[in-house]
């Protein structure tokens, strides 16, 4: 048997101190960690509606702007050419979106809201305002400012 040492020994260390890295405390895991809080009030707020966050997003920019081509949705909509086509096949589907061919250019499509379109997005509109207060309801008031702000920087 070894002989007792009278010096302090050494405490090891946690590995996040080794390194120098805590996962939580880094930006993209805490967007993750918001986005997943955001994600979850939104699928319980707005399933009944049967709508995605990226078909959620064409119905209100098209509540916004009227009349508009796919192409400029996509921009104004931060989508892909191949997703906002997705989307739109699939809001044309639900009788939602009506494309035709602009007058002026018979190449390109127009699209806009149909009647049943224009009332199922002032329904989600007025949920999505619940939804940004619930994400947003750990936060003081001047926080919430604050983040969006900041968030605007980032995007």
């Amino acid at each position: 048997m070894p002989p007792a040492s009278s010096a302090p020994r050494a405490q090891p260390q946690a590995p996040a101190q080794q390194c120098g890295y805590r996962l939580e405390d880094q930006a993209g895991h805490l967007l993750r960690r918001a986005h997943q809080r955001h994600s979850a009030l939104f699928v319980e707020m707005m399933g009944a509606l049967e709508l995605t966050p990226t078909q959620f997003a064409a119905l209100a920019r098209l509540r916004e702007l009227g009349d508009t081509t796919q192409n400029q949705l996509g921009r104004l909509t931060a989508m892909d050419p191949a997703t906002v086509q997705g989307v739109v096949r699939r809001l044309v589907a639900r009788g939602l979106v009506e494309r035709r061919p602009d007058p002026a250019d018979r190449r390109v499509m127009v699209l806009s809201l149909t009647a049943t379109g224009a009332r199922l997005a002032r329904d989600a509109v007025a949920r999505a305002r619940d939804i940004t207060r619930a994400t947003l309801e750990p936060l003081a008031a001047a926080e919430r400012a604050l983040f969006v702000e900041l968030l605007r920087k980032l995007s």
